[in-house]
């Protein structure tokens, strides 16, 4: 599944953006990079996630949307939020597998962009397989990529990347993509 590097017509100067895909993509680290090659204050996702919900994905327990759409609230909430530590902007390292979730953050955050890591369902695998201290089981990768709904032609607010290509490739693209440009100084 060798999948170009595509935009759908991002917004200029994408201020408020959420790094998605499933578990093991790179969404971490994309989001990390992406962030201080725009001096956007970063967050992954994963932080926003309640106690309980946590402890069900250690325990290799996927998510239900019961458990998932209070912390959507707070991943839109977080995008939205403006303050004197994030000028330019926020971004998210956020799984967003469903289009109802990508929706939901947008009716919290309208100006909100999406970059789309994805990739072959054995290169996640062996991603995964290799992190150390993450409480995500590779089992739950089955769950996440049943669950993912690709972000269609109608939502134009996505740029897909595939996560074949190295890292400065994908900041890069998602830059271009965005309308954003690095910062500088």
């Amino acid at each position: 599944m060798s999948m170009p590097a595509t935009s759908l017509s991002a917004g200029p100067k994408a201020s408020a953006i959420v790094v998605m895909g499933v578990c093991g993509s790179g969404k971490s680290t994309v989001a990390s990079a992406l962030a201080e090659a725009l001096q956007l204050r970063m967050l992954d996702g994963d932080d926003l996630h309640e106690p309980l919900s946590i402890d069900k994905m250690r325990s290799g327990i996927p998510l239900e949307d019961a458990d998932r759409l209070p912390w959507l609230d707070r991943v839109g909430s977080y995008l939205a939020a403006a303050d004197a530590q994030s000028p330019r902007g926020r971004i998210v390292a956020c799984s967003a597998l469903k289009r109802a979730y990508r929706d939901r953050i947008r009716r919290i955050c309208p100006a909100v962009c999406f970059v789309f890591l994805d990739g072959e369902p054995e290169l996640i695998r062996q991603r995964m397989a290799q992190r150390v201290g993450h409480y995500m089981h590779t089992g739950l990768l089955a769950s996440q990529l049943q669950a993912l709904e690709r972000p269609q032609a109608d939502e134009a607010d996505v740029i897909s990347l595939d996560i074949a290509l190295p890292l400065p490739r994908l900041v890069a693209l998602s830059i271009s993509g965005l309308g954003a440009s690095p910062a500088t100084g």
